[in-house]
């Protein structure tokens, strides 16, 4: 009996370990490439502060709204640095969360450190593929906080339904996104408010709204990653002008 105990713990040992192994490989985190790195350093009037859970980006002037962001699924919040780096530069304090186990699932309600840090600044709040989904859901339940959302190659589910929300939406997708469901995408229209902007990054593909290399599942994108960057930071600029038009002019002045 002894014998066959001892057997079956150590079954059970390996098994657990062959699982942990296994989670582990399948949870690697795609890691920041040498733009990424390169952005993420300070200067040329960038201030670039990690938190631990946060990369925070500034730049010598302040405008609202701040900005979240949520890194998609297994893509480490550095990856964005280039995108933060570049609207820091026209004066917006962007926030890249760092979520536990860099899956967004972990921690919807994470953006809630910046609120309570900054209780007297408006903000949108958006996300990369699977952060979309969760920082839609945080939206919801913050209108009072969120003055608008923003989606890279990503939509909302049920439980981020912004459909009667008021609150302005852009959803932007590269031509050449070959991760995004996208029948899924078009069900997905029917939670968000008929007035959400919808636009197309020609030759732009889903891996490169952030900078981290080629991502299992996308098709190869016909434009650099520098020029989907910057077609992705004008676009978020001129929109974020509709998110400043719904602040409150007494609290938010213009």
């Amino acid at each position: 009996m002894g014998r066959y105990r001892k057997r079956w713990l150590q079954g059970f040992v390996l098994v657990v370990l062959i699982a942990a192994c296994a989670a582990i490989w399948y949870l690697r985190p795609y890691p920041p490439d040498q733009a990424a790195k390169s952005a993420m350093q300070g200067g040329e009037g960038i201030t670039v502060i990690d938190t631990g859970d946060w990369l925070v980006f500034e730049g010598g002037e302040t405008r609202e709204p701040g900005i979240i962001l949520y890194p998609g699924a297994l893509i480490k919040p550095e990856s964005y640095a280039p995108l933060a780096r570049s609207l820091a530069g026209d004066g917006y304090r962007v926030f890249i969360a760092r979520m536990p186990l860099n899956l967004a699932v972990s921690d919807a309600e994470r953006a809630n450190q910046v609120l309570k840090a900054y209780p007297h600044q408006s903000f949108v709040i958006g996300g990369h593929s699977l952060g979309g989904v969760m920082a839609a859901r945080y939206a919801m339940n913050h209108q009072d906080r969120i003055a608008g959302v923003f989606f890279l190659a990503a939509y909302p589910d049920k439980k981020g339904d912004l459909k009667e929300s008021g609150i302005p939406v852009l959803s932007l997708l590269g031509s050449r996104d070959g991760v995004v469901d996208r029948q899924a995408y078009e069900a997905a229209k029917s939670y968000l408010p008929d007035s959400t902007s919808y636009m197309t990054i020609e030759g732009g593909n889903h891996s490169q709204f952030g900078s981290y290399g080629f991502q299992e599942g996308d098709q190869p994108a016909a434009i650099t990653p520098q020029e989907q960057w910057q077609q992705t930071v004008a676009v978020i600029k001129e929109w974020l002008q509709t998110a400043v038009n719904r602040l409150p002019e007494e609290e938010f002045p213009r």
